[in-house]
């Protein structure tokens, strides 16, 4: 099994770090049901219980999906402050760069998500299910956390968990996350394992 298309790690690569006022989570991908945005939605509300913590949505609405979620819904949610909707991008480097945890809670039928993988590759910590396709980019409490899929109970505290890392701790993870994209992910080292499998078959 080939980790996913790899990662450019030329492209998606850490600053310094340095830790939001406000908490902020990222969720990265197409609005889709899937994609458990109902669950962060919910996630997100049990969070500011106890902590000013802000989430950002940045991905397309009313895409062609039976699924999908619709702008109307997306701006609702904006308006009432539950969210921080940041509309739609082919750049998503800035937006990575200005999170504190990239958080993606799929149970759809994922291959390896690229949105975690360039999330890693620039150091910051992940929060995703332990899913096929996505658990394969996380290890876990190393270089973020894994919750279980449909739950935003535990998406919460997951969540909450990341937040009360010390900055110390938060800084560690992410770069435990570079390190394993440079090690399982390089997008050179997926094209290389892609062409060798690819001249096995071929009988060469």
């Amino acid at each position: 099994i080939l980790p996913g298309s790899g990662v450019d790690l030329k492209k998606f690569q850490p600053s310094k770090f340095r830790r939001n006022e406000v908490f902020t989570f990222l969720f990265l991908g197409r609005l889709i049901r899937e994609k458990g945005i109902f669950e962060l939605i919910e996630a997100i509300q049990k969070v500011r219980e106890k902590y000013n913590a802000e989430l950002r949505i940045l991905g397309f609405t009313d895409v062609d999906n039976l699924t999908a979620i619709s702008k109307k819904e997306v701006q609702n949610w904006h308006d009432k402050g539950i969210i921080r909707y940041m509309g739609f991008t082919d750049n998503v480097c800035e937006y990575i760069l200005d999170c504190d945890c990239v958080v993606l809670p799929s149970y759809y039928g994922e291959g390896v998500p690229k949105s975690l993988l360039e999330a890693a590759s620039m150091a910051k910590p992940i929060i995703t299910t332990d899913h096929i396709g996505c658990k394969e980019a996380v290890d876990d409490g190393i270089t973020g956390f894994l919750c279980s899929v449909k739950n935003s109970d535990d998406l919460a505290d997951k969540m909450l968990k990341m937040i009360e890392l010390p900055d110390e701790e938060l800084e560690i993870m992410g770069k435990n996350g570079r390190k394993k994209m440079e090690n399982e992910f390089d997008e050179e080292i997926v094209i290389s394992e892609n062409i060798k499998q690819i001249k096995k078959l071929i009988g060469e």
